[in-house]
């Protein structure tokens, strides 16, 4: 008898198991959760690839800005939602990359508690220099700063933003001597740089554009290992002469841990056909450059990345927060 009972019971749960997977989805609106305020690019992105989504799944997609914390909170959001594709996040470098290293109690852990899905723009930053500096290059850039050690100072949005690690990338691979100037923000610290109150900085490329064509700031290199499609002619700091450097801010779609791989693959494959298409060009305006690629190779790209800044803070002896 309990045998019998056993037979049925295994017969319900798998045509229950069954009728739940072949749900279609989304069967309800989606929560793309972006961890910052509306009007940047992360933000931007996300406006850009919902409504396509929407159009494709025949569901609303609907854009969720929990910004604080430089993402963290927007992020945990996420990480402790459902894990039934209903809930996805625009991420970035920042919340998932860098505050693993940053901040002591972090309440989420980026590899255990959240699924890539598609690596979609990175966007590198550009070596600017006030025009009173007289280096037109790299080279040139790096022999001054030995010369002058600790006269030089940088600002950043921060510290621990990507601009901040860049430029402690910067001194780690070249030894010079520079002083750190943290704002609340990449505007009042580019607004200082064009005022030449601060030196160089390393700019987000599209913040950096208007500032370079106009002559107000003098760009000296990019920090991808390939070129900028927003700003060609500068060359990257690898061509340049430093070796294999790359450090990217970066923008991409994840969703929380165990999210059903159909699902993960499914929304993979419709962000990649997009980047072959009008998004490519919507981004390029932003100054971000298109990636793609599976939710293996972007898995692989956050372990490289949490350990590239876990290395570049330990050396610079930033405290934790």
């Amino acid at each position: 008898m309990r045998v019998a009972v056993w037979i049925v019971m295994c017969g319900v749960l798998a045509v229950w198991s069954a009728t739940l997977t072949a749900q279609p989805y989304p069967a309800k609106p989606v929560r793309m959760v972006v961890a910052y305020p509306a009007g940047g690019s992360i933000d931007t992105t996300a406006r850009l690839v919902a409504p396509r989504l929407a159009e494709i799944f025949g569901q609303p997609f609907i854009i969720d800005n929990r910004s604080g914390a430089a993402g963290n909170i927007g992020t945990d959001f996420v990480a402790k939602s459902p894990a039934d594709g209903h809930t996805l996040l625009m991420g970035s470098a920042a919340a998932i990359a860098s505050s693993p290293s940053m901040y002591a109690k972090l309440p989420y852990d980026p590899l255990r508690d959240l699924a890539p899905i598609i690596l979609i723009a990175n966007q590198p930053n550009v070596l600017t220099v006030h025009p009173s500096v007289p280096s037109r290059n790299l080279k040139e850039f790096i022999a001054l700063a030995r010369a002058n050690p600790g006269k030089f100072n940088y600002g950043s949005s921060g510290v621990g933003a990507t601009q901040h690690m860049t430029a402690e990338l910067f001194a780690m691979a070249t030894g010079v001597k520079i002083v750190h100037v943290p704002y609340r923000g990449g505007t009042p610290a580019m607004t200082d740089l064009v005022a030449g109150h601060i030196d160089f900085m390393f700019t987000p490329a599209p913040n950096a554009v208007p500032f370079v064509r106009s002559g107000r700031v003098r760009g000296l290199a990019v920090t991808g290992l390939k070129r900028s499609a927003t700003l060609p002619e500068l060359p990257t700091m690898h061509e340049a002469g430093l070796k294999d450097f790359e450090l990217l801010g970066w923008i991409g779609l994840l969703a929380p841990a165990g999210t059903p791989p159909p699902v993960i693959e499914r929304l993979n494959v419709e962000v990649q056909r997009m980047l072959g298409g009008d998004l490519k060009a919507k981004l390029l305006d932003l100054g971000l450059d298109t990636a793609g690629g599976t939710h293996a190779q972007f898995s692989e790209f956050i372990r490289r990345d949490i350990a590239k800044y876990a290395k570049i803070m330990k050396a610079a002896a930033i405290p934790l927060q």
